[in-house]
């Protein structure tokens, strides 16, 4: 049964639940670095070429995030016997974890290795909801995939600048 043909009362996951997890997310996101972020420590950093301008990070994972949630409600209103429908929420729920607490490894603790961690292990589990994501619905498959693609490069990125910088949380 598809998400289309569920009446209302099928639906768990309501629009005001995919605000809520915005809006909680990129609260805690935002605390530690503010509204713009800290463009100095990410510009001051020896960057590889293909490195985006800071300028397109908030626009970039504000469609990231709009699409994995419309791939999240997706999921979250099949049918509960759905194989992997529970592991792609539990996949999605990490990933809006440390999508919630990057800014404070990154910018708050001014460490680019905990940073490349946080985006490394979050570009791997995105992979398998990825993966999961098209076995149940491709609609949700489809959703997920801005985000992989961000975090490919953001993966590879993140990796050049914690091998090429100073490290301040770990003095190295």
């Amino acid at each position: 049964m598809t998400t289309l043909s569920m009446t209302t009362e099928q639906k768990n996951f309501r629009w005001w639940h995919a605000a809520i997890i915005f809006v909680v997310a990129n609260a805690i996101s935002i605390a530690p670095a503010g509204f713009n972020g800290n463009e100095v420590f990410y510009n001051q950093f020896v960057q590889p070429a293909i490195a985006p301008p800071d300028w397109l990070f908030p626009p970039a994972w504000l469609f990231n995030n709009l699409t994995s949630l419309y791939a999240l409600a997706i999921v979250a209103n099949l049918p509960k016997a759905t194989p992997h429908r529970r592991t792609i929420l539990i996949l999605e729920a990490i990933n809006w974890t440390m999508f919630a607490f990057f800014t404070l490894l990154y910018f708050g603790l001014k460490s680019p290795i905990l940073g490349a961690i946080d985006t490394v292990l979050s570009g791997v589990l995105t992979g398998i909801s990825l993966v999961l994501c098209f076995r149940v619905d491709k609609r949700a498959g489809w959703g997920i995939v801005p985000r992989f693609a961000w975090l490919l490069l953001a993966s590879y990125v993140s990796v050049y600048i914690a091998l090429h910088n100073q490290d301040l949380f770990f003095s190295r």
